[in-house]
């Protein structure tokens, strides 16, 4: 079953601030075992859906 996490960023108008955030937050949920799925941008909200193949504990 896969996992799924959001994560809404506001971006700024500072480019570089905002290349850092982004790049900070890949980084993170891709040592995690994220992978992005989905990126949305509305206005200067920016939402990314990561995903990832989640552990199922199976009880016989």
């Amino acid at each position: 079953m896969k996992e799924y996490q959001a994560v809404m960023v506001r971006l700024t108008r500072h480019l570089h601030d905002d290349e850092d955030a982004l790049t900070d937050l890949l980084n993170e949920r891709s040592r995690g075992g994220w992978e992005p799925a989905l990126l949305t941008q509305e206005g200067d909200r920016l939402t990314v859906i990561f995903a990832r193949e989640g552990s199922e504990a199976v009880n016989h």
